[in-house]
């Protein structure tokens, strides 16, 4: 993925998880789950098999180390995505903030930076993450 000098959509999908998971020191055996489950269900990750997964994983989380890798991986995410799947980026970027159901302050930064970096509508993204604060709920 950092060869070239874009991403597909299913890597930005991925890549914008990984921007939330990666998010305060690290990513967890949780989140890894969430993102490996959403990767295995998902419509939009038709053919998209593990090892795939797990190298667009790993080259996002080098994408962040870079100099300026935030802001980076934020412009080839957009660039990737047309705004359908912008929305649906952003949605699997709650479901990964979401199944730690604690967010810390750092989590709803990040989730304040995707939106604004995909240009997405307040009440567009208030529905997604309202969405997935009720489907991560405990009885």
């Amino acid at each position: 993925m950092l060869a070239r000098t874009g991403l597909d959509a299913q890597e930005a999908l991925v890549c914008t998880m990984v921007l939330v998971a990666a998010t305060g020191g690290g990513i967890s055996d949780r989140e890894i789950g969430v993102m490996s489950g959403l990767v295995q269900t998902l419509p939009a990750f038709r053919d998209f098999s593990t090892e795939r997964l797990r190298a667009a994983t790993d080259a996002a989380v080098g994408l962040l180390d870079e100099e300026e890798g935030l802001a980076h991986a934020a412009r080839l995410i957009r660039a990737a995505l047309e705004p359908r799947l912008r929305e649906t980026a952003y949605a699997l970027a709650c479901e990964v903030v979401a199944a730690d159901r604690f967010a810390q302050q750092d989590c709803l930064r990040m989730l304040e930076f995707i939106r604004n970096e995909l240009h997405l509508d307040p009440l567009v993204t208030a529905a997604i993450e309202r969405g997935a604060r009720a489907r991560h709920q405990q009885a």
